[in-house]
């Protein structure tokens, strides 16, 4: 048995972009932001998460997530290489949403 899950609250970073790799099959890219205090200075550190967003929930984050909006999210880590312009192989580490809710609007 294998689990693969993942949950974050945070706070997206950037609006989404929507592409269409197919045609009628949209597919939402953007950043969330999570933070945590580490360590007995209780210092606070940002992580950063790529977020995947398919089908309805991408047109859905295309017209409802902005950028600051705070959101809850569950799904799969999923990591792929690419290579860049530059001849490069790059390795982009991704959460592939499954659910999600929004907690609050930006600015808010």
């Amino acid at each position: 048995m294998s689990v693969n899950k993942v949950i974050l609250l945070g706070n997206v970073g950037r609006d989404p972009e929507l592409r269409y790799p197919e045609k009628d099959f949209a597919v939402a890219y953007f950043s969330l932001a999570t933070n945590e205090l580490q360590g007995s200075s209780q210092t606070e550190t940002t992580e950063w998460h790529n977020i995947v967003m398919t089908g309805r929930n991408a047109e859905y984050a295309e017209r409802y997530i902005r950028k600051g909006t705070k959101l809850y999210l569950e799904g799969k880590l999923r990591t792929r290489e690419y290579e860049d312009r530059l001849k490069i192989v790059r390795r982009r580490t991704e959460i592939w949403v499954e659910r999600f809710e929004i907690l609050g609007r930006a600015g808010a």
